[in-house]
């Protein structure tokens, strides 16, 4: 047996015991899931390692004399006080930093990237059929969230309207949810029925 059919044969066999969830929960799925869990930790690990610490700290502050990332490395290093109990105040020193530079940087990101960019695109075809029907959608959606005023009225059938609105949009997001799912359903079972058995060419 070659290497490749060897790699193939793994595959398979985790794949199978995988899948075995669906009948009952059993060793050969809890083992597949804790390799699964451990190879991804140990990947993520070596990647943080080798393209932030190592690219983005070590190599620039030691090779190219840049001192001014000793900050971000103490702040770094401070996250690490919370397996200290008499110390473990200082890692919400980073985490401070970090949830308030993250919560900024998002804010604008998602200011220009997403919100502003909807709203134009929204009013850009009014005209039309389906500029109306977008309007309308928006404009519903957004009254079904207002909670100041209780829906009832003209303001309650307009929120009933959003409700439509928010169900059809949920319907198409599980719609494709799904079809991905089954997707990777029907490549999981070509590889195993031709890389595997070999029963399709």
């Amino acid at each position: 047996m070659s290497w490749e059919s060897f790699g193939v044969t793994v595959a398979a066999f985790f794949t199978l015991a995988l899948y075995s969830f669906l009948y009952k929960d059993n060793p050969f799925y809890k083992l597949a899931e804790h390799i699964f869990a451990g190879i991804s930790a140990g990947y993520y690990v070596g990647l943080v390692w080798h393209s932030i610490i190592k690219q983005q700290l070590w190599t620039p502050l030691f090779g190219e004399k840049q001192y001014l990332l000793i900050i971000p490395g103490i702040f770094g290093i401070l996250m690490f006080t919370r397996f200290i109990n008499r110390i473990s105040w200082l890692s919400r020193l980073s985490l401070a930093f970090v949830v308030g530079s993250t919560a900024g940087i998002t804010l604008i990101q998602q200011l220009h990237g997403m919100v502003l960019p909807q709203v134009r695109s929204t009013f850009l075809n009014v005209a039309t059929f389906s500029g109306i029907v977008m309007v309308v959608g928006v404009i519903s959606t957004l009254i079904y969230f207002y909670f100041s005023k209780e829906h009832k009225g003209t303001l309650g059938f307009i929120a009933q309207i959003g409700i439509w609105f928010i169900m059809i949009s949920f319907g198409a997001s599980f719609g494709y949810t799904v079809m991905a799912r089954v997707s990777l359903l029907i490549g999981r079972a070509q590889f195993l029925l031709t890389n595997w058995l070999h029963i399709i060419k």
